[in-house]
């Protein structure tokens, strides 16, 4: 393809985009502007989908000022068109700037008067593809469908209330296990398909970006550029690396570079996501330097989420410094902070007798004391709960989790008072280590005892890590694989899947203190802490890598301990005091700052204050828990989750995805534009490229074939397949690209009809509703795609009701291709009457739409307005930006909805015989 700027051009991959215009050139990349929806893309030259527009002499052009005009010659001049065109008795001269935005070519009409038709298959595949796209366009779920996740009810409704904010500020805190990179990942995969954010930078930990960017890839179908320091390197001067990418994954490390941190502030970003925020330090009399560029990163991009399962490590002012960061209007003041934190026992309180059917007393003058008792908790959720900043959901009140069964392992003592510290393996050489350490022996042993079982091994450091890694492999033939901050991110990945691997794979992976955090094992049931760590909190994210949600076993979590050393005192504390192996408890820092210093004197020298302290661990850590049970928590969980509307998220994608249908439209997809596909069963197959291909609808298919499947079930048990979901780039490429292309647009055919006389011709007209408009506005729910079928006999009466698609489809047979040029001069007049009478039909209905549609957009867009306004007097966790953006969205959709326009998709002649 040769471009130069100013040359008008279509995306056939995207063709509500409307007309674009070439506005730089890089050599390897084009940018195109699309003044309709006010959109500048970038793609590759050597494989851009785009289509130049250029006008042949006769046909009708379009101008921007809203003239018809016909072509009378078409001239060339610097790579540019010019136009010579007849209009209002004489002759003028265009350029191809001057086309309308929102320019059709290659109309069915035209196709049918040149004879240019497709088979009727082709023409079915055409209303197929467009009633599929209503349907999707009208579900209010885009971005929710075709991801690679269970359909859990909490996950569901965080991703949908979070992901249909503009600019969404929140804090993900999920206790762990359960799934906060997944609600990340659909929020942001919602985001990018409804058009609020293109523009994404993602900052998590080192030993996390692996992961991130295969779960981003696998689960959601989003390609992150992975940035290191030698990407950055490899920018030239003068240049930003992170304005060439749209979706940027990076660690947080990279951003201890002064140069690095420069460079990301200076790009533009739509929303940031920061994992694991708790480790970004910050105390009252020292904030670190990544904090601090956290919150310059934070003040200037719109969008911002922040995880982490530990909201309220290291003290609840740190919690503070987090959540000021999304909101610092909002969180301005810490003693006031602290006050409404005290309340939230007050609004937990009521909400439990309103669901009891009580009538409370104290209920805030704002909230009708009449009202239904459903209303009035959803009140106070709305006006005191949290949760529009803060989700945080319990795996108690969540469910679904395997029981965990502790297995303590006493061992020997050793004659030496290395032995009695928590981590001897720091103390003494590791060759000496290795062969007296009891614990060494008792790993080979129970790992032989447990094969084939796979187990998860933990340990503080990673010199032990390797140490134990190696000496299972080459002394005790173990199969095992070793997981560091040593190994490198790649190194890292393959021994997890290594791990992973079923048949051939490690039985162990010996992880170091990394391997708590971030990763997931559910496929393993037995966990052995070689050693534990020294904060409950740790100890949580480390059981968390097996006790996950989806993990259908029991938890076996193996504790072996050398007698009367430290390792068996801070054992029984976190047993005996905390039922931490047992149970899940997010209390930890809070119980950990109450007694670090009597459990640290304990560590140094058992004596006889031990057995008061697991006594008063134990009454502290109850009482602890049934405070954050009674107060802040349950409100939070309240306002975090509202299981009804969750599972009724989870329905509705269900109907919508079901494998039937979209099984069958993409046999009937492949079927028509000749891609190859094997059925290996009701759900999946495998796709290859056709030799002779009608429309290239799969391009990344590789050239050995793929699989896919269409099944969510399938897609879960099976990562290796693809998940040909509707929302899928390449499903969606695949209908976008039928309908922006001219297949199936013009058929004929012949068919006998019992009671009608042979030579009657019947006209199968397919309309759609054309709306250019930034997808941010989310105007297709009001006014979709509405496909509509007519059909109109030779003397206009339309006959749609009496013959239905399905049976004309099923009874119309082809027609030779030289009688079709015969049949179509001798009635080109009735054609051309018969197509303006079915325009002038549609035409009506969608003027009639466009009001209906007007309406109900003002009306909703005014009450969520009114709300959020209201709400805003008391509840000042919804900002002001909101409500003004809703206004702005308001008035720029009610715009755009009066520019709809009809398009006719389709036309079929068909003669009765």
């Amino acid at each position: 393809m040769s471009y130069a700027i100013g040359q008008r051009w279509l995306s056939h991959a995207d063709s509500e985009l409307g007309l674009g215009i070439v506005v730089e050139l890089d050599g390897r990349r084009v940018s195109v502007h699309f003044p309709a929806v006010e959109e500048e893309r970038t793609y590759a030259t050597d494989n851009a989908p785009l289509t130049r527009v250029k006008l042949r002499e006769g046909d009708a052009l379009h101008t921007r000022d809203g003239r018809k005009l016909q072509v009378l010659a078409v001239h060339e001049e610097q790579e540019l068109l010019i136009y010579e065109v007849a209009g209002e008795g004489q002759r003028e001269l265009l350029a191809e700037l001057d086309l309308d935005d929102h320019i059709d070519l290659a109309t069915p009409r035209q196709r049918l008067l040149a004879s240019q038709y497709d088979g009727h298959a082709a023409f079915a595949l055409r209303m197929a593809t467009a009633e599929h796209l209503h349907r999707l366009q009208q579900s209010g779920l885009r971005g929710l469908l075709g991801t690679r996740t269970a359909l859990l009810p909490h996950q569901l409704y965080v991703a949908n209330e979070v992901g249909k904010r503009h600019a969404p500020r929140v804090l993900l805190a999920d206790e762990v296990g359960l799934g906060k990179t997944i609600e990340a990942g659909m929020i942001l995969h919602r985001q990018l398909l409804s058009g609020d954010s293109r523009r994404v930078l993602i900052m998590v930990p080192a030993s996390l970006q692996f992961q991130w960017l295969v779960e981003m890839r696998r689960r959601f179908n989003l390609q992150f550029a992975l940035f290191d320091d030698d990407r950055l390197m490899e920018s030239g001067e003068g240049s930003n690396p992170f304005e060439d990418e749209q979706l940027v994954l990076c660690s947080t490390d990279l951003f201890l570079d002064p140069t690095a941190r420069a460079l990301a502030l200076d790009a533009e970003w739509d929303m940031l996501i920061v994992d694991e925020v708790h480790r970004l330090a910050w105390h009252r009399d020292s904030v670190s330097d990544e904090f601090r560029f956290l919150e310059s990163m934070a003040a200037q991009i719109p969008g911002l989420l922040l995880l982490t399962a530990t909201p309220e490590q290291v003290g609840l002012e740190a919690h503070f410094a987090r959540l000021a960061l999304l909101d610092p209007e909002r969180f301005h003041d810490f003693a006031a902070f602290e006050e409404e934190e005290s309340q939230y026992k007050r609004w937990s309180s009521l909400t439990d007798a309103l669901d009891r059917g009580e009538k409370p007393q104290g209920l805030p003058a704002d909230i009708d004391p009449e009202a239904a008792p459903e209303r009035q908790v959803a009140a106070l959720l709305d006006r005191y709960g949290t949760g529009r900043v803060l989700f945080r959901n319990a795996r108690a009140s969540v469910g679904g989790f395997p029981t965990r069964e502790m297995q303590p392992h006493p061992l020997p003592a050793v004659d030496s008072p290395v032995y009695q510290h928590l981590y001897p393996d720091l103390h003494v050489d590791t060759e000496q280590w290795l062969q007296e350490d009891p614990r060494v022996a008792w790993l080979v042993s129970q790992l032989k005892a447990l094969r084939p079982e796979k187990v998860l091994v933990i340990c503080a450091k990673a010199d032990t890590a390797l140490a134990l890694e190696s000496y299972l492999q080459l002394r005790a033939g173990i199969r095992s694989a070793a997981f560091h901050e040593q190994l490198s991110l790649v190194e890292r990945d393959r021994a997890a899947a290594y791990f992973a691997e079923q048949e051939q794979g490690a039985q162990a992976l010996i992880c170091s203190e990394i391997g708590g955090e971030g990763r997931n094992f559910q496929f393993a049931q037995h966990l052995i802490l070689f050693d534990l760590p020294e904060h409950p909190d740790q100890l949580e994210q480390r059981i968390g890598r097996l006790d996950r949600i989806g993990q259908k076993e029991r938890i076996f979590i193996h504790v072996p301990y050398i007698e009367g050393s430290a390792q068996e005192t801070l054992m029984r504390w976190y047993h005996e005091g905390i039922d931490l192996f047992r149970s899940s408890c997010s209390a930890g820092d809070m119980i950990l700052g109450e007694f670090k210093e009597s459990l640290e004197e304990q560590l140094r020298e058992q004596n006889g204050a031990f057995e008061a302290l697991l006594r008063d661990t134990a009454d502290f850590t109850e009482r602890a828990r049934k405070e954050l049970s009674e107060g802040r928590d349950k409100l939070l969980e309240r306002s975090s989750c509202n299981a009804e509307q969750g599972q009724a998220l989870g329905t509705a994608i269900s109907d919508i995805e079901d494998p039937d249908t979209l099984g069958a439209f993409l046999r009937e997809l492949c079927d028509v534009t000749g891609v190859e596909h094997e059925d290996l069963g009701d759900s999946s197959s495998v796709l290859r490229r056709g030799e002779q291909e009608l429309l290239e609808i799969f391009p990344e298919v590789p050239e050995d074939g793929c699989t896919v499947t269409v099944s969510r079930d399938e897609a879960l048990a099976r990562e290796d397949w693809i998940f040909l979901g509707w929302e899928h780039p390449w499903m969606e490429n695949a209908m976008t690209t039928v309908l922006g292309s001219a297949l199936g647009q013009a058929s004929v055919g012949a068919m006998k009809l019992k009671g009608v006389p042979g030579g009657s011709r019947l006209y199968e007209l397919l309309f759609t509703v054309s709306l250019s408009a930034p997808r941010a506005l989310g105007l297709q729910r009001y006014l979709p795609l509405a496909p509509q079928r007519i059909l109109l006999d030779a003397s206009g009466r339309d006959l749609s009701k009496l013959l239905t698609h399905e049976r004309l489809n099923e009874r119309v047979e082809k027609v030779p291709r030289g009688t079709v040029s015969k049949i179509v001069r001798q009635l080109r007049e009735e054609i051309e009457t018969r197509i303006d009478d079915a325009e002038a039909q549609f035409a009506g209905e969608l003027e009639t739409r466009q009001k209906e549609a007007a309406q109900r957009y003002g009306e909703q867009m005014d009450e969520e307005i009114a709300r959020l306004s209201a709400l805003r007097a008391v509840n000042p966790a919804i900002r002001e930006e909101e409500i003004e953006n809703l206004r702005l969205r308001k008035e720029a959709g009610l715009v755009a909805l009066g520019t709809a326009r009809s398009t006719l998709q389709g036309v079929r002649l068909v003669i009765t015989r």
